[in-house]
């Protein structure tokens, strides 16, 4: 018997210039049948979070050359998610089985193609789902081997890390200080600022928008200079991170924000300082990593799980609301990781 059942979906309308609005994105139903089987090889899934991530705004425009195709208009928008398996064709997914990977946002989805590490299992289910959308998830994956793989940290080193409340940079904070080295984080607001120190346990932290010297604040907080930046800014903030580098400092780029709504890019001055400082730039991706999901994941649960890190979650309920929670990163609005929650 056939189960027609409604389908909501955020759709992408066209490309973008400038911020991003809500209107840029609008929800729809479609229908889709519970009852048909999948295709061979497929999987009809059941989206329970997904998750709002800055690089999306990349993929609002019509780019090339990106580590991720632009949305096409339209089409629903996509991302990473949490999911339950409906029905299965594919001999790798079992109904039932709760998965993490690349979904669209939509209340179900039928995955027809599942690229090599399109889909992971999740085995843990004794800590929230929502985690997979972040700290088990994608942003966990950046953090992590972000920090240790390429930042190589030392016990006493100094670390500075921007958007320091966001998905990534709470993380790369508390790995610093398990490391032993002296972090510093920046955020757009007193209330983010309080957040770091108090509950993430940064040694300081300062409101960027309060600084009318980004150079005379680095300064201040690093005296004796930086030996890692861990970057998700871009613009004047790498450059004032590029005067108070240390010799041989290193710098983790996984994104920058200040950048992605402007239609020109802001151009970095003090570039001279990679020679006279010896100073080590490595731009990388998370899922260059995902075949090292175990080893991440034997990593990180113990930490969780004896409180020796901890995680901030913005969720907002509904995919109605999906479009406002995304534009929301580019605002600053979110305090923590944002997710939205689809009803299940």
């Amino acid at each position: 018997m056939a189960k027609q059942v409604g389908n909501k979906q955020v759709i992408f309308k066209a490309f973008v210039t400038g911020f991003p609005k809500e209107s840029d994105m609008a929800i729809a139903t479609s229908t889709i049948d519970l009852s048909l089987p999948p295709p061979d090889g497929a999987i009809l899934i059941k989206n329970l979070y997904l998750s709002c991530d800055p690089y999306m705004r990349n993929r609002m425009s019509k780019t090339e050359g990106n580590y991720r195709e632009s949305f096409t208009p339209g089409s629903p928008i996509s991302g990473y998610g949490v999911a339950e398996v409906v029905e299965s064709s594919n001999p790798n997914f079992k109904k039932g089985e709760l998965i993490w990977g690349a979904t669209n946002w939509e209340q179900y989805s039928l995955i027809k193609s599942l690229p090599p590490l399109g889909f992971s299992k999740i085995p843990h289910t004794d800590l929230p789902l929502s985690y997979y959308t972040g700290i088990l998830g994608m942003p966990g994956v950046t953090a992590y081997f972000g920090f240790h793989d390429i930042c190589s940290p030392k016990q006493g080193e100094t670390v500075f890390v921007s958007a320091a409340s966001g998905a990534v940079g709470q993380l790369v904070g508390q790995f610093a200080k398990l490391k032993g080295c002296y972090v510093v984080g920046s955020a757009g607001s007193s209330e983010k600022v309080d957040l770091l120190k108090t509950k993430f346990g940064f040694h300081d932290a300062f409101n960027y928008k309060e600084e009318t010297d980004l150079n005379a604040a680095l300064k201040r907080y690093f005296p004796d200079g930086i030996d890692i930046y861990f970057e998700n800014v871009g613009g004047k903030m790498l450059d004032a991170v590029l005067l108070n580098m240390r010799i041989r400092g290193r710098i983790a780029a996984c994104g920058m924000i200040s950048q992605y709504n402007l239609e020109s890019h802001e151009g970095v001055q003090n570039l001279f300082a990679l020679i006279t400082k010896r100073i080590r730039v490595e731009g990388f991706v998370a899922f260059d990593y995902f075949p090292q999901y175990q080893k991440f994941i034997d990593a990180v649960l113990p930490l969780i799980k004896q409180g020796e890190i901890t995680y901030l979650e913005d969720i907002a309920e509904g995919i109605e609301n999906a479009p406002g929670a995304l534009i929301g990163l580019f605002h600053g609005r979110n305090v923590g990781k944002q997710v939205v929650a689809l009803a299940h």
